[in-house]
């Protein structure tokens, strides 16, 4: 019988299009999700298909019942954005440390696999030292990336202590189908995207040459699924990014291009908590997960942009 899968957090964006991957390679798929930021049409094509738990993982008893009787987990639930962890920082450490004991204690006490821990480059934070590497000195500017940064040490502890197989993933600024636009959190990509195609010009914080290391979720839903499986993965910290770093400034003007649209940036003082320059070393991953990120930043909008311009749009004068 094929292996069963829980993804916490299968809703939501990256949630969701991990799952489809899983199902996809032939396993089984069970979800839970509060579907506070996850959306119940984001499984909809998969009615029948996988099991869904309706649940807050801030529940032990809800995350225990939804553990039981998976061989492994893939932990993707939490409460995004580092702006809205400056504003709430209680309810980011509820949601993405409390939840995350939740889950690592469930999958101690059921006897799972391996956890997948979906982590953060939030957690280089002040650490000016570039490209990222997994063993620089975490220095987390956000609640948010302290939040992300205890969740991996208690998957460490989990693993050092108890045994239980755990792999934390770094993620970099992930992109692509299925991001919200419309939440006043969401990623800068999908809120830069609506707002230049509907002739608004987007807002940068900062000077726009901050640099971010910008990752398609097909690059990471690979990585986050072989991590689940590869030998020699177990206890091993990694990045998930592609690999090259953009300026917002850039990113702006790969959008105008893939947008057939000529706006241009404002420009606001720069937020609290944000981090200035982001870019990975994906060596380690590459070695121990033969990753390959194969969708580009410039590949990945312009996929994005069709979506956004409908062919009657396109045929307009």
């Amino acid at each position: 019988m094929a292996d069963k899968y829980l993804v916490t957090g299968g809703a939501g964006f990256i949630g969701s299009n991990v799952v489809d991957e899983l199902l996809r390679r032939g396993y089984l798929v069970r979800v839970i999700d509060n579907f506070s930021t996850g959306r119940r049409s984001n499984l909809d094509h998969l009615r029948g298909e996988v099991e869904i738990v309706e649940g807050d993982i801030r529940s032990y008893e809800r995350v225990h019942n939804a553990v039981r009787g998976v061989d492994y987990v893939i932990h993707e639930a939490a409460l995004p954005s580092v702006p809205r962890s400056v504003q709430d920082p209680l309810t980011t450490n509820d949601v993405n440390v409390t939840g995350t004991l939740n889950v690592l204690l469930s999958a101690r006490d059921e006897g799972v696999k391996r956890v997948v821990f979906a982590s953060s480059s939030s957690v280089y934070g002040a650490n000016p030292a570039l490209p990222k590497l997994e063993d620089l000195q975490p220095m987390p500017l956000s609640p948010y990336g302290v939040a992300k940064l205890a969740g991996e040490q208690y998957c460490m502890a989990f693993f050092h202590v108890y045994g239980l197989e755990t792999v934390p993933l770094r993620y970099f600024n992930v992109f692509g189908p299925r991001q919200d636009p419309a939440s006043e959190y969401s990623a800068v990509i999908p809120r830069f995207m609506r707002m230049m195609h509907a002739g608004q010009a987007p807002t940068v914080f900062g000077d726009g040459m901050q640099t971010r290391d910008f990752t398609h979720v097909s690059n990471v839903v690979q990585a986050t699924c072989d991590a689940a499986m590869r030998e020699g993965a177990a206890g091993e910290i990694m990045n998930v990014a592609y690999g090259r770093s953009h300026t917002l400034r850039d990113l702006v003007a790969i959008m105008a291009t893939a947008l057939g649209c000529q706006v241009g940036p404002v420009y606001a003082p720069a937020r609290a908590g944000d981090v200035r320059d982001s870019y990975a070393d994906v060596t380690k991953a590459r070695e121990l997960l033969g990753y390959e990120p194969l969708v580009s930043l410039e590949d990945g909008i312009r996929s994005m942009a069709e979506s956004v311009v409908s062919p009657s749009e396109d045929a307009t004068p």
